[in-house]
């Protein structure tokens, strides 16, 4: 599992899911995803297990942070891999 045992911020928060994918490159984009979403400060949970590549891995926000969590999401998809690397660039 993909998660810090230590962090129980999200605990007694209902939970639901902004991506789901069993797709060869599902690890790869969770973790893009989670990490877009942390950096945004929307609390996010990744779940799946490297260990067994072929079953599904998710990400899960709280229920409240959902439409902020999808427009996040839907910006840093419309502004594309540029505007990643700009943002990288400028912390370095």
């Amino acid at each position: 599992m993909a998660q810090d045992p230590d962090r129980d911020e999200n605990a007694g928060q209902e939970m639901v899911t902004l991506f789901s994918s069993s797709n060869v490159d599902a690890e790869m984009e969770a973790n893009n995803i989670h990490s877009i979403l942390e950096a945004s400060g929307i609390p996010s949970l990744l779940v799946g297990t490297s260990v067994i590549p072929s079953l599904e891995f998710q990400v899960q926000v709280p229920r409240e942070s959902l439409e902020e969590a999808e427009k996040v999401i839907a910006d840093a998809q419309a502004a594309g891999p540029e505007a990643a690397a700009e943002a990288e660039a400028a912390t370095e």
